[in-house]
Protein backbone atom coordinates (compact mmCIF):
# COMPACT_ATOMS: atom_id res chain seq x y z
CA UNK A 1 0.00 0.00 0.00
CA UNK A 2 3.06 2.44 0.78
CA UNK A 3 4.37 1.63 -2.87
CA UNK A 4 1.18 2.96 -4.01
CA UNK A 5 1.01 6.10 -1.64
CA UNK A 6 4.85 7.26 -1.90
CA UNK A 7 4.22 9.92 -4.22
CA UNK A 8 1.17 11.38 -2.47
CA UNK A 9 1.84 11.67 1.21
CA UNK A 10 0.47 15.23 1.57
CA UNK A 11 -2.96 13.40 0.13
CA UNK A 12 -3.35 10.77 1.89
CA UNK A 13 -1.54 11.81 5.67
CA UNK A 14 -4.61 13.40 6.91
CA UNK A 15 -6.78 10.34 5.93
CA UNK A 16 -3.91 8.38 7.81
CA UNK A 17 -4.66 10.60 11.20
CA UNK A 18 -8.38 10.36 10.26
CA UNK A 19 -8.03 6.81 10.44
CA UNK A 20 -5.92 6.41 13.29
CA UNK A 21 -8.51 8.72 15.40
CA UNK A 22 -11.26 6.73 14.84
CA UNK A 23 -9.67 3.67 16.06
CA UNK A 24 -8.67 4.94 19.11
CA UNK A 25 -11.41 6.48 20.54
CA UNK A 26 -13.08 2.96 19.32
CA UNK A 27 -10.26 1.04 21.94
CA UNK A 28 -10.93 4.17 24.54
CA UNK A 29 -14.77 3.41 24.53
CA UNK A 30 -13.67 -0.84 24.27
CA UNK A 31 -11.61 -0.15 27.39
CA UNK A 32 -14.65 1.33 29.31
CA UNK A 33 -16.81 -0.32 28.11
CA UNK A 34 -14.79 -3.36 29.37
CA UNK A 35 -14.56 -2.01 32.96
CA UNK A 36 -18.14 -0.97 33.83
CA UNK A 37 -20.17 -2.17 36.07
CA UNK A 38 -23.38 -1.60 36.96
CA UNK A 39 -24.76 -0.83 40.37
CA UNK A 40 -26.67 -3.89 42.01
CA UNK A 41 -29.70 -3.45 44.58
CA UNK A 42 -28.85 -3.10 48.16
CA UNK A 43 -30.16 -5.35 50.84
CA UNK A 44 -32.32 -2.74 52.54
CA UNK A 45 -32.90 0.13 49.93
CA UNK A 46 -34.57 2.85 50.16
CA UNK A 47 -36.57 2.79 47.39
CA UNK A 48 -39.50 -0.57 46.60
CA UNK A 49 -41.11 -1.12 43.71
CA UNK A 50 -44.46 -1.58 45.37
CA UNK A 51 -44.54 1.11 47.07
CA UNK A 52 -42.43 3.85 45.22
CA UNK A 53 -42.52 3.37 41.12
CA UNK A 54 -45.44 4.26 38.62
CA UNK A 55 -44.90 3.02 35.16
CA UNK A 56 -46.16 5.39 32.40
CA UNK A 57 -46.75 3.98 28.57
CA UNK A 58 -48.03 6.85 26.12
CA UNK A 59 -49.30 4.71 23.26
CA UNK A 60 -52.28 4.88 20.84
CA UNK A 61 -51.69 0.95 19.86
CA UNK A 62 -53.56 -2.02 22.08
CA UNK A 63 -52.11 -5.28 20.20
CA UNK A 64 -50.61 -8.46 21.90
CA UNK A 65 -47.26 -7.09 22.15
CA UNK A 66 -48.78 -5.04 24.61
CA UNK A 67 -49.85 -7.47 26.66
CA UNK A 68 -46.54 -9.73 26.88
CA UNK A 69 -44.97 -6.63 27.54
CA UNK A 70 -47.74 -5.53 30.58
CA UNK A 71 -47.11 -9.00 31.73
CA UNK A 72 -43.44 -8.39 32.03
CA UNK A 73 -43.74 -5.43 34.03
CA UNK A 74 -46.21 -6.23 36.59
CA UNK A 75 -43.78 -9.27 37.34
CA UNK A 76 -41.72 -6.25 38.64
CA UNK A 77 -44.52 -5.02 41.17
CA UNK A 78 -44.67 -2.10 40.47
CA UNK A 79 -46.94 0.46 42.43
CA UNK A 80 -49.26 1.41 39.33
CA UNK A 81 -48.94 1.12 35.58
CA UNK A 82 -50.63 4.18 33.53
CA UNK A 83 -51.27 3.68 30.16
CA UNK A 84 -51.66 7.01 28.62
CA UNK A 85 -53.61 7.12 25.35
CA UNK A 86 -56.89 8.84 22.67
CA UNK A 87 -60.51 8.08 23.11
CA UNK A 88 -59.88 6.11 20.11
CA UNK A 89 -58.03 3.15 21.52
CA UNK A 90 -59.75 3.54 25.07
CA UNK A 91 -62.29 0.76 25.06
CA UNK A 92 -59.25 -1.98 23.29
CA UNK A 93 -56.85 -0.76 26.21
CA UNK A 94 -59.29 -0.86 28.95
CA UNK A 95 -60.41 -4.68 27.98
CA UNK A 96 -56.76 -5.71 27.61
CA UNK A 97 -55.79 -4.36 31.10
CA UNK A 98 -58.97 -5.73 32.66
CA UNK A 99 -57.67 -9.04 31.34
CA UNK A 100 -53.82 -9.40 32.55
CA UNK A 101 -54.92 -7.23 36.16
CA UNK A 102 -58.67 -8.23 36.73
CA UNK A 103 -58.81 -6.70 40.03
CA UNK A 104 -58.00 -3.42 38.29
CA UNK A 105 -55.42 -2.83 41.57
CA UNK A 106 -52.07 -2.34 39.57
CA UNK A 107 -53.40 -1.15 35.69
CA UNK A 108 -54.98 2.23 34.99
CA UNK A 109 -55.92 3.83 31.61
CA UNK A 110 -56.37 7.67 30.79
CA UNK A 111 -56.97 9.59 27.75
CA UNK A 112 -56.06 13.09 26.28
CA UNK A 113 -58.37 14.09 23.26
CA UNK A 114 -55.44 14.52 20.52
CA UNK A 115 -52.84 11.83 20.27
CA UNK A 116 -49.17 13.82 20.90
CA UNK A 117 -46.61 11.72 22.90
CA UNK A 118 -45.42 14.90 24.87
CA UNK A 119 -48.76 16.44 26.03
CA UNK A 120 -49.72 12.31 26.97
CA UNK A 121 -46.34 12.10 28.79
CA UNK A 122 -47.45 15.01 30.80
CA UNK A 123 -50.99 13.62 31.48
CA UNK A 124 -49.49 10.77 33.34
CA UNK A 125 -46.62 12.55 34.76
CA UNK A 126 -50.04 14.78 36.36
CA UNK A 127 -51.49 11.45 38.10
CA UNK A 128 -48.55 9.71 39.46
CA UNK A 129 -48.83 9.33 43.16
CA UNK A 130 -44.94 8.13 43.96
CA UNK A 131 -41.78 9.01 43.82
CA UNK A 132 -40.40 7.69 40.91
CA UNK A 133 -41.64 7.76 37.62
CA UNK A 134 -40.57 5.15 34.41
CA UNK A 135 -41.12 5.93 31.38
CA UNK A 136 -41.64 2.92 28.91
CA UNK A 137 -42.60 2.39 25.36
CA UNK A 138 -45.42 -0.23 24.97
CA UNK A 139 -43.71 -3.07 23.09
CA UNK A 140 -40.86 -3.42 25.34
CA UNK A 141 -40.23 -6.73 27.77
CA UNK A 142 -38.45 -6.74 30.38
CA UNK A 143 -36.72 -9.31 32.88
CA UNK A 144 -37.79 -9.80 36.38
CA UNK A 145 -35.40 -7.97 37.85
CA UNK A 146 -35.79 -4.53 36.03
CA UNK A 147 -37.03 -2.05 38.58
CA UNK A 148 -34.68 -3.39 41.29
CA UNK A 149 -31.72 -2.66 39.20
CA UNK A 150 -33.22 0.71 37.57
CA UNK A 151 -34.03 2.07 41.51
CA UNK A 152 -30.76 1.11 42.75
CA UNK A 153 -29.08 4.15 41.24
CA UNK A 154 -31.48 6.26 43.04
CA UNK A 155 -29.97 5.86 46.54
CA UNK A 156 -28.11 8.52 45.22
CA UNK A 157 -29.88 11.82 46.09
CA UNK A 158 -27.83 13.80 43.31
CA UNK A 159 -29.26 10.94 40.81
CA UNK A 160 -32.14 12.19 38.22
CA UNK A 161 -31.99 9.77 35.59
CA UNK A 162 -31.34 5.81 34.85
CA UNK A 163 -31.73 4.35 31.63
CA UNK A 164 -30.48 0.40 30.39
CA UNK A 165 -29.06 -1.49 27.84
CA UNK A 166 -31.05 -2.92 25.34
CA UNK A 167 -31.54 -5.76 23.11
CA UNK A 168 -33.79 -6.58 19.90
CA UNK A 169 -36.54 -9.29 19.81
CA UNK A 170 -38.64 -9.99 17.04
CA UNK A 171 -42.07 -11.23 16.19
CA UNK A 172 -41.48 -13.21 13.56
CA UNK A 173 -40.28 -16.88 13.91
CA UNK A 174 -36.34 -15.20 12.63
CA UNK A 175 -35.27 -11.82 12.13
CA UNK A 176 -35.60 -9.76 9.14
CA UNK A 177 -32.36 -8.01 7.28
CA UNK A 178 -34.00 -5.01 9.10
CA UNK A 179 -34.22 -6.00 12.60
CA UNK A 180 -30.63 -7.39 12.54
CA UNK A 181 -29.21 -3.81 10.88
CA UNK A 182 -31.21 -2.40 14.08
CA UNK A 183 -29.39 -5.09 16.05
CA UNK A 184 -26.53 -3.74 15.01
CA UNK A 185 -26.73 -0.55 15.91
CA UNK A 186 -28.74 -1.30 19.07
CA UNK A 187 -24.95 -3.05 19.95
CA UNK A 188 -22.86 -0.01 19.25
CA UNK A 189 -25.29 2.10 21.24
CA UNK A 190 -24.85 -0.05 24.52
CA UNK A 191 -20.88 0.41 24.14
CA UNK A 192 -21.39 4.23 23.40
CA UNK A 193 -23.63 5.07 26.47
CA UNK A 194 -22.01 2.36 28.61
CA UNK A 195 -18.39 4.01 28.04
CA UNK A 196 -19.65 7.43 28.82
CA UNK A 197 -21.14 6.53 32.17
CA UNK A 198 -18.21 4.94 33.15
CA UNK A 199 -16.11 7.97 31.94
CA UNK A 200 -17.50 10.66 33.01
CA UNK A 201 -20.81 9.68 34.71
CA UNK A 202 -22.91 11.51 31.71
CA UNK A 203 -25.07 9.45 28.71
CA UNK A 204 -25.55 11.10 25.19
CA UNK A 205 -29.35 9.80 25.49
CA UNK A 206 -31.68 8.36 28.28
CA UNK A 207 -33.85 6.17 25.67
CA UNK A 208 -37.88 6.86 25.47
CA UNK A 209 -37.49 2.69 25.77
CA UNK A 210 -37.39 2.44 28.88
CA UNK A 211 -36.38 5.38 31.33
CA UNK A 212 -36.41 6.27 34.94
CA UNK A 213 -36.84 9.67 36.67
CA UNK A 214 -37.74 11.04 40.03
CA UNK A 215 -41.56 12.82 39.80
CA UNK A 216 -40.03 15.45 41.60
CA UNK A 217 -38.35 17.08 38.68
CA UNK A 218 -41.00 15.73 36.48
CA UNK A 219 -43.87 18.00 38.03
CA UNK A 220 -42.37 21.41 38.06
CA UNK A 221 -44.67 23.67 35.74
CA UNK A 222 -41.62 24.80 33.63
CA UNK A 223 -40.44 21.68 32.54
CA UNK A 224 -44.10 20.60 31.51
CA UNK A 225 -44.19 23.87 30.11
CA UNK A 226 -41.22 23.71 28.16
CA UNK A 227 -41.50 19.79 27.30
CA UNK A 228 -44.61 20.48 25.26
CA UNK A 229 -44.14 24.28 23.56
CA UNK A 230 -39.86 22.64 22.64
CA UNK A 231 -39.41 24.90 18.78
CA UNK A 232 -36.72 24.07 16.62
CA UNK A 233 -35.99 27.67 15.29
CA UNK A 234 -38.48 28.69 16.89
CA UNK A 235 -41.33 27.84 14.25
CA UNK A 236 -41.23 24.38 13.83
CA UNK A 237 -43.07 22.29 16.78
CA UNK A 238 -41.19 19.12 17.98
CA UNK A 239 -43.56 16.32 18.63
CA UNK A 240 -40.87 13.35 18.79
CA UNK A 241 -36.95 13.69 20.55
CA UNK A 242 -39.25 13.42 23.88
CA UNK A 243 -36.13 11.08 25.31
CA UNK A 244 -33.27 14.11 24.47
CA UNK A 245 -35.27 16.23 26.08
CA UNK A 246 -35.08 14.81 29.37
CA UNK A 247 -31.14 13.89 29.14
CA UNK A 248 -30.58 17.31 28.11
CA UNK A 249 -32.73 18.65 31.02
CA UNK A 250 -30.89 16.60 33.62
CA UNK A 251 -27.65 18.07 32.03
CA UNK A 252 -28.84 21.63 32.64
CA UNK A 253 -30.25 21.21 36.00
CA UNK A 254 -27.60 19.59 37.48
CA UNK A 255 -28.49 16.33 38.04
CA UNK A 256 -26.41 13.10 37.28
CA UNK A 257 -27.60 10.07 35.44
CA UNK A 258 -26.39 6.73 34.79
CA UNK A 259 -26.93 3.33 32.82
CA UNK A 260 -27.92 0.21 33.92
CA UNK A 261 -26.22 -2.29 31.38
CA UNK A 262 -26.48 -5.61 32.61
CA UNK A 263 -28.54 -8.55 31.90
CA UNK A 264 -30.77 -8.40 35.55
CA UNK A 265 -31.64 -4.64 33.48
CA UNK A 266 -32.16 -5.60 29.57
CA UNK A 267 -34.87 -4.72 28.01
CA UNK A 268 -36.07 -6.19 25.19
CA UNK A 269 -37.58 -4.12 22.14
CA UNK A 270 -39.12 -4.57 18.57
CA UNK A 271 -38.43 -3.02 15.95
CA UNK A 272 -39.87 -2.27 12.25
CA UNK A 273 -39.65 -5.42 10.62
CA UNK A 274 -39.26 -3.71 6.66
CA UNK A 275 -38.32 -0.60 5.17
CA UNK A 276 -40.32 1.82 7.76
CA UNK A 277 -37.49 1.11 9.52
CA UNK A 278 -35.77 3.34 7.72
CA UNK A 279 -38.21 6.02 8.47
CA UNK A 280 -37.49 5.12 11.98
CA UNK A 281 -33.97 6.04 11.56
CA UNK A 282 -34.57 9.31 9.74
CA UNK A 283 -36.57 10.29 12.89
CA UNK A 284 -33.74 9.12 15.33
CA UNK A 285 -31.22 10.84 12.77
CA UNK A 286 -33.15 14.22 12.75
CA UNK A 287 -33.45 14.27 16.96
CA UNK A 288 -29.98 13.41 17.00
CA UNK A 289 -29.02 16.77 15.28
CA UNK A 290 -31.35 18.90 16.69
CA UNK A 291 -30.54 18.07 20.64
CA UNK A 292 -26.80 17.34 20.18
CA UNK A 293 -26.80 21.19 18.40
CA UNK A 294 -28.61 23.25 20.73
CA UNK A 295 -26.61 20.77 23.81
CA UNK A 296 -22.89 21.76 22.62
CA UNK A 297 -23.63 24.84 20.38
CA UNK A 298 -26.56 26.94 22.23
CA UNK A 299 -27.38 25.21 25.87
CA UNK A 300 -23.79 23.78 26.04
CA UNK A 301 -23.78 22.82 29.94
CA UNK A 302 -22.87 19.54 29.23
CA UNK A 303 -19.23 20.51 27.82
CA UNK A 304 -18.71 21.45 31.47
CA UNK A 305 -20.45 18.42 33.13
CA UNK A 306 -20.31 16.04 30.48
CA UNK A 307 -16.78 16.72 28.37
CA UNK A 308 -16.42 13.31 27.05
CA UNK A 309 -20.12 13.08 26.11
CA UNK A 310 -20.22 16.47 24.29
CA UNK A 311 -16.72 15.37 22.82
CA UNK A 312 -18.69 12.23 21.19
CA UNK A 313 -21.61 14.90 20.01
CA UNK A 314 -19.43 16.65 18.06
CA UNK A 315 -17.51 13.58 16.85
CA UNK A 316 -21.04 12.81 14.80
CA UNK A 317 -21.15 15.99 13.29
CA UNK A 318 -18.16 14.85 11.20
CA UNK A 319 -19.12 11.37 10.83
CA UNK A 320 -20.39 11.36 7.11
CA UNK A 321 -16.72 13.00 6.06
CA UNK A 322 -14.97 9.92 8.06
CA UNK A 323 -17.29 7.74 6.29
CA UNK A 324 -16.98 9.16 2.86
CA UNK A 325 -13.02 9.41 2.86
CA UNK A 326 -12.44 5.16 2.61
CA UNK A 327 -14.50 5.43 -0.65
CA UNK A 328 -12.61 8.37 -2.07
CA UNK A 329 -9.37 6.84 -1.19
CA UNK A 330 -10.08 3.89 -2.72
CA UNK A 331 -11.73 5.33 -6.10
CA UNK A 332 -8.30 7.68 -6.43
CA UNK A 333 -6.13 4.57 -6.47
CA UNK A 334 -8.50 2.49 -8.83
CA UNK A 335 -8.70 5.14 -11.39
CA UNK A 336 -4.69 6.54 -11.12
CA UNK A 337 -3.20 6.06 -14.86
CA UNK A 338 -0.16 5.17 -13.51
CA UNK A 339 -0.96 2.21 -11.07
CA UNK A 340 0.47 -0.93 -10.72
CA UNK A 341 -2.18 -2.99 -8.90
CA UNK A 342 -5.23 -4.16 -10.81
CA UNK A 343 -8.28 -1.74 -9.35
CA UNK A 344 -10.27 -4.96 -8.54
CA UNK A 345 -7.46 -6.07 -6.10
CA UNK A 346 -7.69 -2.42 -4.39
CA UNK A 347 -11.20 -2.53 -4.11
CA UNK A 348 -11.46 -6.47 -3.12
CA UNK A 349 -8.74 -5.33 -0.46
CA UNK A 350 -10.97 -2.09 0.52
CA UNK A 351 -13.99 -4.83 1.63
CA UNK A 352 -11.98 -7.64 3.38
CA UNK A 353 -10.24 -4.22 5.58
CA UNK A 354 -14.05 -3.51 5.97
CA UNK A 355 -15.38 -6.93 6.83
CA UNK A 356 -12.08 -7.67 9.12
CA UNK A 357 -12.78 -4.31 11.15
CA UNK A 358 -16.61 -4.71 11.42
CA UNK A 359 -16.15 -8.06 12.43
CA UNK A 360 -13.81 -6.62 15.64
CA UNK A 361 -16.07 -3.99 16.44
CA UNK A 362 -19.66 -5.78 16.76
CA UNK A 363 -18.01 -8.94 18.44
CA UNK A 364 -20.17 -7.98 21.42
CA UNK A 365 -23.02 -8.55 19.17
CA UNK A 366 -21.75 -11.56 17.01
CA UNK A 367 -21.25 -13.22 20.71
CA UNK A 368 -24.42 -13.34 21.32
CA UNK A 369 -25.94 -13.94 17.50
CA UNK A 370 -23.33 -15.51 15.68
CA UNK A 371 -25.33 -16.10 12.53
CA UNK A 372 -26.17 -12.29 11.89
CA UNK A 373 -22.00 -12.26 10.81
CA UNK A 374 -23.60 -13.24 7.52
CA UNK A 375 -25.00 -9.57 7.43
CA UNK A 376 -22.17 -7.82 7.49
CA UNK A 377 -21.92 -7.41 3.87
CA UNK A 378 -25.68 -5.74 3.89
CA UNK A 379 -24.31 -3.79 6.84
CA UNK A 380 -21.34 -2.00 4.73
CA UNK A 381 -23.58 -1.20 2.22
CA UNK A 382 -26.56 0.36 4.34
CA UNK A 383 -23.92 2.07 6.81
CA UNK A 384 -22.49 3.63 3.14
CA UNK A 385 -26.35 4.90 2.04
CA UNK A 386 -26.88 6.17 5.97
CA UNK A 387 -23.92 8.47 5.47
CA UNK A 388 -26.27 10.23 2.52
CA UNK A 389 -28.90 9.70 5.14
CA UNK A 390 -27.36 12.06 7.61
CA UNK A 391 -26.98 14.40 5.24
CA UNK A 392 -30.62 14.66 4.22
CA UNK A 393 -31.79 14.85 7.75
CA UNK A 394 -29.23 17.82 8.15
CA UNK A 395 -31.34 19.97 5.43
CA UNK A 396 -34.86 18.51 6.88
CA UNK A 397 -34.74 19.11 10.41
CA UNK A 398 -37.49 21.20 10.00
CA UNK A 399 -39.76 17.94 9.81
CA UNK A 400 -40.50 17.02 13.90
CA UNK A 401 -42.93 14.55 13.51
CA UNK A 402 -43.17 10.67 14.12
CA UNK A 403 -43.58 9.65 10.40
CA UNK A 404 -44.31 5.87 11.99
CA UNK A 405 -47.00 6.14 14.49
CA UNK A 406 -50.48 6.29 12.83
CA UNK A 407 -52.51 9.08 14.88
CA UNK A 408 -49.52 10.27 16.67
CA UNK A 409 -49.10 12.82 14.32
CA UNK A 410 -52.34 14.99 15.06
CA UNK A 411 -52.27 18.57 13.61
CA UNK A 412 -50.87 20.66 15.73
CA UNK A 413 -49.84 24.23 15.59
CA UNK A 414 -46.35 25.04 14.36
CA UNK A 415 -46.01 28.23 15.45
CA UNK A 416 -45.86 30.43 18.32
CA UNK A 417 -48.61 32.51 17.53
CA UNK A 418 -50.93 29.23 16.32
CA UNK A 419 -49.86 27.68 20.10
CA UNK A 420 -51.41 30.39 21.50
CA UNK A 421 -54.28 30.97 19.72
CA UNK A 422 -55.12 27.25 20.48
CA UNK A 423 -54.39 27.91 24.10
CA UNK A 424 -56.94 30.41 24.43
CA UNK A 425 -59.89 27.93 22.65
CA UNK A 426 -58.81 25.56 25.40
CA UNK A 427 -58.13 23.20 22.64
CA UNK A 428 -54.90 21.58 25.39
CA UNK A 429 -56.62 21.52 28.59
CA UNK A 430 -56.42 17.63 28.41
CA UNK A 431 -52.30 17.92 29.28
CA UNK A 432 -53.13 19.08 33.02
CA UNK A 433 -49.99 20.87 33.25
CA UNK A 434 -51.15 22.78 36.45
CA UNK A 435 -50.67 26.72 37.83
CA UNK A 436 -48.93 27.84 35.04
CA UNK A 437 -50.51 31.36 35.35
CA UNK A 438 -49.86 31.48 38.83
CA UNK A 439 -47.34 32.90 41.02
CA UNK A 440 -44.73 30.36 41.83
CA UNK A 441 -44.99 31.13 45.73
CA UNK A 442 -48.92 29.62 45.21
CA UNK A 443 -47.78 26.99 43.89
CA UNK A 444 -48.36 23.58 46.19
CA UNK A 445 -46.06 21.13 47.40
CA UNK A 446 -46.27 17.51 46.13
CA UNK A 447 -47.42 15.41 48.54
CA UNK A 448 -44.59 12.87 49.70
CA UNK A 449 -41.46 13.90 47.82
CA UNK A 450 -37.92 14.02 49.54
CA UNK A 451 -36.05 16.99 50.82
CA UNK A 452 -38.30 19.81 48.96
CA UNK A 453 -37.12 19.23 45.10
CA UNK A 454 -40.88 20.94 44.50
CA UNK A 455 -40.18 23.39 46.07
CA UNK A 456 -40.97 26.89 44.47
CA UNK A 457 -37.55 28.08 44.90
CA UNK A 458 -36.01 24.83 44.08
CA UNK A 459 -38.35 23.59 41.22
CA UNK A 460 -36.10 20.95 39.19
CA UNK A 461 -32.89 21.74 40.18
CA UNK A 462 -30.64 19.46 42.56
CA UNK A 463 -31.60 20.39 45.87
CA UNK A 464 -28.21 20.30 47.00
CA UNK A 465 -26.72 23.61 44.64
CA UNK A 466 -27.37 26.80 46.44
CA UNK A 467 -29.22 29.47 45.07
CA UNK A 468 -26.73 32.70 44.84
CA UNK A 469 -26.85 34.36 48.65
CA UNK A 470 -28.45 31.08 50.36
CA UNK A 471 -26.99 28.51 52.60
CA UNK A 472 -26.08 25.30 51.25
CA UNK A 473 -28.61 22.62 52.41
CA UNK A 474 -27.24 20.30 55.13
CA UNK A 475 -26.68 16.54 53.87
CA UNK A 476 -29.93 14.93 54.00
CA UNK A 477 -28.49 11.96 55.99
CA UNK A 478 -27.74 14.81 58.64
CA UNK A 479 -31.76 15.47 59.04
CA UNK A 480 -32.92 11.79 58.35
CA UNK A 481 -35.43 13.30 56.06
CA UNK A 482 -37.80 11.29 54.19
CA UNK A 483 -41.29 11.76 53.32
CA UNK A 484 -44.27 13.91 54.14
CA UNK A 485 -48.34 13.86 53.24
CA UNK A 486 -51.06 16.14 53.35
CA UNK A 487 -54.27 15.08 54.48
CA UNK A 488 -58.03 16.77 55.65
CA UNK A 489 -58.49 17.10 58.78
CA UNK A 490 -59.63 14.04 60.64
CA UNK A 491 -58.73 12.07 57.90
CA UNK A 492 -57.53 8.35 59.97
CA UNK A 493 -53.41 7.80 59.00
CA UNK A 494 -51.53 5.12 59.64
CA UNK A 495 -47.88 6.62 60.72
CA UNK A 496 -46.43 3.96 58.44
CA UNK A 497 -46.94 6.24 56.08
CA UNK A 498 -45.79 9.54 57.02
CA UNK A 499 -41.57 9.59 57.64
CA UNK A 500 -38.89 12.09 59.27
CA UNK A 501 -39.41 15.91 57.83
CA UNK A 502 -38.07 18.97 58.66
CA UNK A 503 -40.61 21.00 60.78
CA UNK A 504 -42.33 23.18 58.33
CA UNK A 505 -43.28 25.73 61.13
CA UNK A 506 -42.07 27.28 64.51
CA UNK A 507 -41.69 25.49 67.61
CA UNK A 508 -45.01 28.00 68.44
CA UNK A 509 -47.09 26.50 65.58
CA UNK A 510 -46.99 22.60 66.44
CA UNK A 511 -50.39 21.87 67.84
CA UNK A 512 -50.16 19.02 71.09
CA UNK A 513 -46.70 18.06 71.21
CA UNK A 514 -44.03 18.35 73.20
CA UNK A 515 -40.75 19.78 72.07
CA UNK A 516 -38.88 18.17 69.64
CA UNK A 517 -35.70 16.93 70.86
CA UNK A 518 -32.65 15.92 68.73
CA UNK A 519 -31.47 13.94 71.77
CA UNK A 520 -34.41 11.80 72.03
CA UNK A 521 -33.86 8.03 71.10
CA UNK A 522 -37.37 7.02 70.96
CA UNK A 523 -39.63 8.34 68.30
CA UNK A 524 -41.98 11.04 68.74
CA UNK A 525 -45.79 12.12 66.59
CA UNK A 526 -46.33 15.55 66.44
CA UNK A 527 -49.10 17.33 64.45
CA UNK A 528 -48.03 20.53 62.33
CA UNK A 529 -50.55 22.63 60.41
CA UNK A 530 -49.43 23.56 56.95
CA UNK A 531 -50.94 26.33 54.99
CA UNK A 532 -54.01 25.09 52.39
CA UNK A 533 -51.91 26.16 49.13
CA UNK A 534 -49.50 23.36 49.97
CA UNK A 535 -52.14 20.30 49.72
CA UNK A 536 -52.55 17.82 47.35
CA UNK A 537 -52.44 19.02 43.36
CA UNK A 538 -55.46 19.79 41.72
CA UNK A 539 -55.57 15.74 39.80
CA UNK A 540 -56.43 14.83 43.33
CA UNK A 541 -59.70 16.47 44.04
CA UNK A 542 -60.25 15.06 46.93
CA UNK A 543 -56.93 14.85 49.28
CA UNK A 544 -58.19 11.88 51.18
CA UNK A 545 -58.79 10.17 47.68
CA UNK A 546 -54.62 10.16 47.92
CA UNK A 547 -54.88 8.54 51.47
CA UNK A 548 -57.17 5.64 50.35
CA UNK A 549 -55.37 5.36 46.92
CA UNK A 550 -55.01 1.63 45.96
CA UNK A 551 -51.45 2.55 45.23
CA UNK A 552 -49.48 0.21 47.72
CA UNK A 553 -47.38 3.19 49.05
CA UNK A 554 -50.53 4.34 50.26
CA UNK A 555 -52.90 1.43 51.41
CA UNK A 556 -53.16 2.49 54.69
CA UNK A 557 -56.96 0.68 55.21
CA UNK A 558 -54.32 -2.29 54.93
CA UNK A 559 -51.88 -1.49 57.79
CA UNK A 560 -51.98 -1.40 61.63
CA UNK A 561 -51.56 1.50 64.07
CA UNK A 562 -53.93 4.31 63.16
CA UNK A 563 -53.56 8.07 64.65
CA UNK A 564 -56.48 10.37 64.33
CA UNK A 565 -55.95 14.02 63.60
CA UNK A 566 -57.00 16.89 65.01
CA UNK A 567 -59.86 18.56 63.56
CA UNK A 568 -60.09 22.26 62.70
CA UNK A 569 -57.54 22.92 59.45
CA UNK A 570 -55.40 20.60 57.08
CA UNK A 571 -52.54 18.90 59.38
CA UNK A 572 -49.67 16.76 58.31
CA UNK A 573 -47.99 14.00 60.31
CA UNK A 574 -44.87 13.45 61.42
CA UNK A 575 -42.76 10.82 63.11
CA UNK A 576 -39.66 12.01 63.96
CA UNK A 577 -36.37 10.16 65.71
CA UNK A 578 -33.08 11.44 66.94
CA UNK A 579 -31.99 12.84 63.80
CA UNK A 580 -35.11 15.23 63.43
CA UNK A 581 -34.62 19.03 64.29
CA UNK A 582 -37.19 21.94 64.21
CA UNK A 583 -36.37 24.71 61.96
CA UNK A 584 -37.29 28.69 62.57
CA UNK A 585 -38.70 28.85 59.29
CA UNK A 586 -41.84 30.60 57.40
CA UNK A 587 -44.45 28.50 55.83
CA UNK A 588 -42.28 28.44 52.82
CA UNK A 589 -39.84 25.89 54.48
CA UNK A 590 -38.89 22.59 52.97
CA UNK A 591 -40.48 19.77 53.00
Amino acid sequence: MFHLTRNNIPFFLPLGFVGLYRWFWFFVRILAYCLYKPLKPRKHPRYKSYRDVTILVPTIDSGEEIKMALKSWLLNRPAEVIFITIPKALAALEALAHEVDPEGRHVRVITVKKGNKRNQMVAGINQVRTEIIVFCDDDVVWPETMLDYLLAPFEDRQMGGVGTSQTVITKNKRMTIWEILAAYRITMRNIEVTSSTYIDGGVCCLSGRTATYRTAILRDPDFQKEFTNEFWRGKYHQHSGDDKFLTRWMHSHSWKTFIQACPEAELASTFKDNWHFLKQLLRWTRNTWRSDIRSVIFERYVWTRHPFVAFSMVDKFFNPITLIAGPVTVAFLATRPDTTIPPWAIVVSYIVWLLVTRLIKYMPHFIRRPQDVLAIPVWLVFNMAFMFMKVYCLFTLYVTDWGTRAGADHKKPETEEEIAKLAAEKDISEIYIPYWSMDLDEWPYYPRTWVGTEHPRYKSRNVLEPFEGEEPDKPAEQYNVSRSTAFESGQTLSLADVQDIIVPAPQSQIDGTQPLDSTASTQQEAVIPIPSHMLSPPTLTNPSDFATSRSGAYDIESRGEQSQVAAGQPYVVVQGSKNLKSTEANTDARV
